[in-house]
């Protein structure tokens, strides 16, 4: 059985995973492609999706392909597990002939300091996964990929939704969204909200906690008036305000003089 692994944290599982899932299907000769979340990245210290959420959506994402399978291995040890380690599980369970290793390109600049490299490159051949600007010596098959989305970016836009919806959902009024990034301000992103009464501030930051815990946010400071919350991140600001305050304050103006 010839088959092709494709591993990675898919926190979250974008457009640029789903093109290369098709592009190996369309390029490699294969029997299936087995498609593995991590648990923890080897090269990372946390996850901003958790593991099950990850696991649900990548195989909500390719349910349509009949070759692909979405394995959970990794996630179920509950610990970072080495690319070695499971390409050797694989074959133990699975009769293989071949087994390809896809990787994005800019994994080729680490890719020696993987766990028991020179014992990896005896199982797998390596797939690269073509990234804009990214040189991919002549020796390695590749992909050629027309999508580049940073999953920075996109967990940067998941995180900035699941807040707006969560204020928009409890009643806050008038959301405003600020990005920041590129200006000479001290955090990325600014979301400013009114309140409806001292308390319903107070109601919003509780609700905040636990959809921030979710998203990864290990540091969430509060500051806390009748009339102003301020939620701090550290990259991003969350202020909700009375409309007295608001109307005092206008930051709006502040803000929009100096976003980018």
């Amino acid at each position: 059985m010839v088959v092709a692994v494709f591993g990675g944290s898919f926190d979250p599982f974008h457009e640029g995973h789903f093109q290369v899932v098709k592009e190996a299907l369309k390029t490699l000769d294969l029997d299936k492609l087995f498609v593995i979340p991590t648990y923890l990245n080897p090269f990372k210290s946390s996850f901003f999706l958790s593991e099950t959420v990850r696991f649900q959506k990548v195989k909500k994402a390719l349910a349509g392909f009949e070759k692909v399978e979405v394995l959970d291995f990794e996630i179920s040890q509950k610990r970072q597990v080495t690319t070695y380690e499971t390409i050797s599980y694989l074959k133990i369970k699975y009769d293989l002939d071949k087994i390809y290793f896809i990787i994005g390109a800019d994994n080729l600049k680490s890719l020696k300091k993987w766990h028991n490299y020179n014992e990896l490159e005896k199982l797998v051949e390596f797939v690269v996964a073509k990234r804009d600007g990214i040189k991919v010596p002549e020796n390695y098959k590749t992909l050629d990929i027309k999508v580049d989305i940073s999953s920075t970016k996109l967990r940067r836009d998941m995180r900035v939704e699941k807040i707006v919806n969560l204020l928009d959902e409890k009643k806050a009024e008038n959301i405003q969204v600020f990005d920041m990034r590129g200006s000479d301000y001290f955090v990325d992103d600014v979301i400013i909200a009114t309140t409806l009464s001292d308390k319903h501030g107070f109601a919003l930051a509780d609700y905040l906690k636990p959809v921030l815990r979710e998203v990864g946010e290990k540091s969430i400071n509060l500051e806390q008036s009748e009339d102003w919350t301020i939620v701090d991140l550290g990259d991003m600001l969350i202020h909700l305000m009375s409309s007295d305050y608001r109307a005092k304050y206008n930051l709006e103006e502040f803000l929009s003089q100096r976003e980018n």
